[in-house]
């Protein structure tokens, strides 16, 4: 029997091994105010985030995350409930990017709102909204769903609360958990935002600013 629990044990921690993507020796971190770290600089904790940035959805560590290693205990809770927000919302891929956008562009989070405006492109967002939201404008022409998201966004952004009935048919439309899941991805993005804006993230070479201010 204990010859038995030894067997599983190893076969156990063989599994975690081989499901652990290696870390590459030059991990393409990027940043302004805060110098991108370098492998061999990290401590314990910082390289347990960085093995579970590139064993998890994402498979780098481009955006905030040079930043968040500063405080790696934080920056890993951090990028787990972004990677859930992100890649296992309950809302469609489409209006979770949506959400994105919008999140980003509150913020005036440049390097956010280019890397989430071609992914919300891919997922099939109109070009039409995204350029209205590039603009600070209502869009127009929104299918049914997107004009509930929309409403329980933008008013979640601009007043800092919900009227009843954008809570009523963001429910009535996605349910409760999708009420939840929408207020928690903009949420996130609000936090990624403000990360990347206090570092003055640098956008990708040859990009230039997309955004003007709103206000």
């Amino acid at each position: 029997m204990q010859l038995r629990s030894l067997y599983l044990g190893i076969a156990v921690v063989s599994v975690l091994a081989l499901a652990q993507t290696p870390i590459p020796k030059d991990l393409k971190l990027r940043g302004n105010r805060f110098r991108p770290l370098t492998l061999e600089e990290l401590t314990p904790a910082q390289k347990t985030m960085i093995q579970d940035l590139f064993s998890g959805d994402r498979g780098g560590a481009g955006g905030p995350f040079n930043v968040w290693l500063r405080s790696p205990e934080v920056g890993n809770l951090a990028q787990k409930v972004g990677a859930q927000m992100r890649f296992h919302s309950s809302l469609p891929n489409r209006l979770n990017e949506f959400a994105i956008i919008m999140t980003g562009r509150f913020w005036n989070a440049e390097y956010e709102w280019q890397a989430h405006k071609r992914l919300a492109l891919k997922a099939g967002l109109n070009p039409a909204i995204v350029d209205a939201v590039a603009a600070g404008k209502r869009p127009t022409g929104m299918a049914p769903d997107e004009e509930v998201v929309y409403n329980f966004g933008h008013e979640l952004l601009e007043t800092r609360q919900v009227s009843d009935a954008n809570f009523k048919a963001m429910v009535a439309k996605f349910g409760e958990r999708g009420a939840v899941d929408l207020t928690s991805v903009m949420g996130y993005y609000c936090m990624v935002s403000m990360i990347l804006n206090i570092d003055k993230y640098p956008l990708p070479d040859g990009a230039t600013p997309e955004l003007k201010p709103l206000r």
